[in-house]
Parts: C-alpha cells; sequence; structure tokens
C-alpha cells in the first residue's frame, strides 16, 4: 500500500482528496478527507477490496459512496461492508449491488466531518448514477456520467442517451467552467473544456 502522500491529488484548507486505480477496468476511487476532523468518505468501493481497506484505514473513511452501480464499480462492496464500512447507493441503482446499508438522494448533502458532500441525481449512464460536488471547492466527482471528450457509455442495460445528455445540460454543465471533473475512469478534465462539444456529441449520438 502506497503511503497517503503518494495518493494525494488535491489538497485545500481543510480538504483532500486521495485517489487509486484499481481493477481491469482501471476504477478510479477516490477518498474525500476532512483534515480538521480526519473524517472520510471513499468514492465506489470498484476492486482490489485489500488495497482499498489499507487506504480506508489510512485515511480515515466512515462511509462508501456509491456513483453508480455497474459490475466494475462495486466489486469490493461486500467486503468493505463486512468490515464495518456504511455503503450507500441511489435507491435507483441499488438493486445491481449485492448489499447496501443506505440510499442517496438527489441534493443530499453529506457531511463529511467539517466538509459538505451534495449529491446531484444524473441518470442516463444507469437510472440511479450520481455525481457529487464539494461545497466551497472546484471539486465535481463525474462517476461515468462525464468524461473528457463526451459522456459515459449508454449502451448498457438502463443506460439512456437522450437522458444522459439531459442531466449534462441541466446538472453538470450549469457549473462553473473551471470546475474541475474527476471522472469514474481516466484523467480529469474541466466544465469548461467539455460544455462547448455538447452539441457535437448530441450530433454524433455516444
Amino acid at each position: 500500500m502506497a503511503p497517503p502522500s503518494e495518493t494525494q491529488i488535491w489538497s485545500a484548507t481543510g480538504l483532500e482528496v486521495h485517489q487509486v486505480v484499481v481493477g481491469p477496468m482501471d476504477n478510479n476511487v477516490y477518498v474525500v478527507r476532512c483534515t480538521e476532523t480526519g473524517d472520510a468518505v471513499l468514492l465506489d468501493a470498484a476492486n482490489e477490496h485489500e488495497r482499498l481497506l489499507d487506504l480506508c484505514r489510512a485515511l480515515g473513511v466512515r462511509r462508501v459512496l456509491e456513483t453508480h452501480g455497474h459490475w466494475d464499480h462495486i466489486q469490493a462492496v461486500p467486503a468493505l461492508r463486512d468490515a464495518g464500512y456504511d455503503v450507500a447507493v441511489t435507491e435507483a441503482d441499488a438493486g445491481m449491488l449485492p448489499s447496501y446499508d443506505s440510499t442517496i438522494d438527489d441534493e443530499d448533502v453529506i457531511e463529511v466531518g467539517r466538509l459538505r458532500l451534495h449529491a446531484l441525481h444524473t441518470p442516463g449512464h444507469t437510472p440511479g448514477s450520481v455525481c457529487f460536488t464539494v461545497e466551497g471547492t472546484p471539486l465535481l466527482f463525474s462517476g461515468d456520467t462525464l468524461f473528457p471528450g463526451g459522456p459515459g457509455n449508454t449502451s448498457f442495460e438502463g443506460g439512456d442517451f437522450v437522458t444522459i445528455m439531459r442531466s449534462l445540460t441541466d446538472r453538470l454543465f450549469t457549473l462553473p467552467d473551471e470546475t474541475v471533473v474527476l471522472p469514474g475512469h481516466g484523467d480529469a478534465t474541466t466544465i469548461g473544456t467539455e460544455r462547448p462539444h455538447l452539441d457535437e456529441w448530441a450530433e454524433r449520438g455516444w
């Protein structure tokens, strides 16, 4: 397990963000940590559960938030629940998980120490896909709703291209240009970089 200093990708007053890449689909797993209290949450218990458990113990994780229920984002859920971590997911995607503890609703405010995460329901990749912003920061954790170069895949069961485009237009692209997008796979981008391409995505249909 790499020391926390090697997994940290963002820091600001009162906040750290850590990232590891796990599993055969190279899933990004993030930990959002309040440095004032030591409390933290893990976003997407994707895979490599032993590695994630080490990360949780090192960083004070109290809870797991799932951005959606696709298999590659939930492989470590049973092991983390067995270790005592509360796993939360939207009700619409809850049936995709082997087990869970609580649900996330649109516009929920999730307290992580003195930090506040805001849940944005962004259906389209799955019916219950959810993104998270961190109050007072430019950060957006977009799950598989938005990537550099376009929206997430909508060809899987429960996916819908028109719906995901509406989620981008109405929920994510209303955020400021400088918003930093941290997706479920691959590299970070910004809202300002991606928003101008919305029409070309609509024209290509994916």
